[in-house]
């Protein structure tokens, strides 16, 4: 990268000497409203199928920014041609370390499948460029971590795309917490109607033959072991593999558990307990095989934090996905169905229920009758509350700023959120653990003890293996 490149992205890290001695103001070049280019972010987006596509379109903040570079594997897919047309004067690469070599680039929307999240983040961020990444953050914990910590190093401005973070109703209900409305909470219940991909069954043997045309499948597997193009899995069953996804948790645990966990301020949970559906029965007394490449098709996972200072009470938080989901609370009415997704915080005086992203909150008393306040959902910004917005003009107004100290899931949030959500993969993970390969008992289907700090599983040490990886070579984070 050029000197002249370096300055530029230095100089606008500092908006108000920017705005002072280098940027002409507007109205003396185009009038009100007007921008002019100097005073434009250079944005790419990196990965462009479903919400990649709209994660760039919304940073450009219809058309404020400039949107330099767009990159994809596959050339020829549909949300790359849309975005495309979107960006009609981008440049494309297919490879993200040429575009982020070649580009003079302020942010970078991050939209890839899970398992290069941090890889790609990586990069880019150790070369001063602003990140906004899909949830969950990254694959396992330990790249979690990694990547709380380089933001924190390298002064970069960050935002994890659980868009729901910035639903103002967030707020409502936090403060029906902070003002002790239900009192003390002890035990909560989160929920999914996914997977909506397959999961719990065999990885689909690899067939190069079938690979489209135009795509770089090895850039695709990334860290994972390449072995072959195999079909049904980009642009989206990857999902429920282990190798490149993280399961139903992974995909909504960072949209539902933002709720309790920045309202109830609970942030280390010191164990979680898996409980996974054994294989179905073929016939008689014949179980199916397990496939321990793919997620489960459904789980209940049992996290224990200790009380916080927004909560003085240890809490229970219980996640289920695969279609199950809590009894219906008393309080509510039978004519208010809690929904396929949710979130459940029981206090001894009340509860509060949501959907997921904190849509439609409710604040439930007893002794009262029917929810006592609701959130209002038609004032709720339809753009995905602004999530993408937000970021942009933290980067504009630089790292530290009140608008960076103000984003709902920057790193310093998003990465403890994104942890939280991946120790319970762990945990699901180690369910499949046996004392010996013939042996019928499974040594990880318990409680396990975890030491945030040394993040640490402390009382099976097979099951540490879950919270990293295996990286192929040349793609090792060295963590």
């Amino acid at each position: 990268m050029s000197s002249t490149n370096k300055s530029r992205r230095k100089f606008l890290k500092n908006s108000a000497l920017a705005s002072s001695l280098f940027i002409v103001p507007r109205h003396v070049l185009g009038g009100q409203g007007y921008t002019s280019p100097s005073d434009k972010l250079n944005l790419a987006g990196i990965g462009l199928h479903g919400k990649g596509q709209s994660d760039i379109l919304h940073s450009s903040v219809g058309g404020r920014e400039n949107v330099v570079a767009l990159c994809d594997v596959h050339q020829g897919a549909y949300g790359v041609q849309q975005a495309a047309k979107n960006f009609p004067n981008s440049k494309f690469y297919t490879d993200f370390r040429e575009m982020l070599d070649k580009e003079d680039l302020d942010g970078v929307t991050i939209s890839t499948p899970d398992h290069t999240h941090a890889n790609i983040s990586k990069v880019a961020m150790e070369k001063g460029i602003h990140v906004y990444v899909q949830k969950p953050l990254t694959h396992n914990v330990k790249e979690a971590r990694m990547l709380t910590e380089l933001a924190r190093k390298h002064k970069i401005v960050t935002q994890m795309g659980n868009q729901g973070a910035s639903n103002p109703e967030q707020k409502m209900i936090q403060k029906w917490i902070k003002d002790g409305r239900i009192g003390k909470v002890d035990t909560v219940y989160t929920w999914t109607n996914r997977p909506v991909w397959a999961q719990g069954s065999p990885m689909p043997k690899p067939d190069p033959s079938q690979k489209p045309e135009g795509m770089d499948w090895d850039l695709w597997i990334g860290p994972a072991k390449n072995n072959g193009y195999t079909p049904g899995l980009h642009a989206f069953s990857w999902r429920g593999y282990w190798d490149y996804g993280t399961g139903s948790l992974g995909d909504m645990g960072c949209h539902i558990m933002d709720v309790p966990i920045k309202a109830l301020g609970i942030f280390e949970p010191y164990s979680i307990e898996a409980s996974i559906p054994r294989a179905p029965y073929v016939a008689d007394f014949t179980p199916a095989p397990i496939y321990e490449e793919s997620c489960p098709p459904s789980s209940y996972v049992t996290y224990k934090f200790r009380a916080s200072e927004l909560n003085d009470s240890e809490v229970k938080m219980i996640w289920m996905d695969g279609g199950i989901r809590p009894s219906h609370p008393e309080l509510i009415t039978d004519k208010d169905d809690i929904g396929d997704n949710g979130v459940l915080m029981i206090g001894e005086n009340g509860l509060i229920w949501s959907d997921n992203y904190g849509i439609n909150a409710r604040l439930y008393i007893k002794g009262q009758d029917g929810a006592v306040e609701k959130g209002k959902i038609s004032e709720i910004n339809s753009v995905e509350f602004g999530h993408q917005k937000y970021w942009v003009d933290a980067i504009r107004a630089g790292y530290g700023s009140e608008e960076h100290k103000n984003l709902t899931s920057n790193f310093d949030f998003a990465g403890p959120l994104s942890e939280i959500v991946l120790l319970g993969n762990t945990a699901i993970r180690s369910s499949y653990l046996k004392r010996s390969p013939r042996s019928n008992t499974f040594i990880g289907r318990k409680q396990l003890m975890y030491d945030s700090n040394k993040m640490e599983i402390t009382n099976l040490d097979e099951a540490n293996q879950f919270l990293t990886r295996n990286y192929r070579e040349g793609w090792s984070l060295n963590i």
